[in-house]
């Protein structure tokens, strides 16, 4: 039996990026902030898009951006490992 050589790549194998489906509920103002911003994004951009498709970026840059989570979560993992 003969290995086969892999190749090197400079990127690692990717992660699971399916998507996990969740259900939320804001309050009326929070909602009508996020049409808002919907509308702010169509004008910026030319591109209609609802607020449930901008919401994971949201998300995503919010958690990004907070130093202090950051720094929990890295406290956190290093618990658990």
């Amino acid at each position: 039996m003969t290995d086969k050589i892999q190749p090197s790549l400079r990127i690692a194998k990717l992660p699971d990026l399916t998507p996990v489906k969740m259900t939320i509920h804001v309050e009326p103002d929070v909602h009508r902030l996020l049409e808002d911003y919907a509308r702010v994004y169509n004008e910026r951009y030319g591109e209609d898009v609802a607020p449930s498709v901008l919401i994971p970026s949201m998300l995503a840059t919010f958690l990004a951006s907070d130093n202090g989570f950051k720094k929990a979560r890295k406290a956190l993992v290093a618990k658990s490992a």
